[in-house]
């Protein structure tokens, strides 16, 4: 997708704060953190949503669980929340599968 800023991402086409990457999966900060900790886990091929990978791409999305737990080893101890978004009601803004790795503090529900 030539105009997906995910895919742009993965190509290295714009920099981003990498903390982790594998083959199918890349892992970077967040422009906007909403927690100490604010990582994306991203899939190197291009899916919309989490259902979508979860049809398409299932070892990929196990995948990248995998690396949201690397992540939060290296960073918070082992605790952190995974949250995909689906959806622009549900506050989808990149319509390239991605979840965001929080922790580094207490994460109470707001705005639910």
């Amino acid at each position: 997708m030539t105009d997906c800023l995910f895919c742009k991402i993965v190509a290295g086409d714009i920099p981003a704060a990498l903390v982790a990457e594998t083959d199918h999966v890349i892992a970077f900060r967040d422009i906007a953190p909403k927690a100490p900790l604010h990582v994306l886990v991203v899939p190197r091929t291009h899916v919309a949503n989490v259902t979508e990978a979860a049809a398409q791409i299932p070892e990929v999305l196990a995948e990248m669980v995998a690396v949201a737990q690397q992540v939060a080893d290296a960073e918070t101890g082992g605790e952190y929340r995974l949250i995909f978004n689906t959806g622009e009601g549900a506050g989808q803004s990149v319509f390239h599968v991605h979840g965001h790795v929080l922790g580094g503090k207490h994460l109470a529900w707001e705005n639910a």
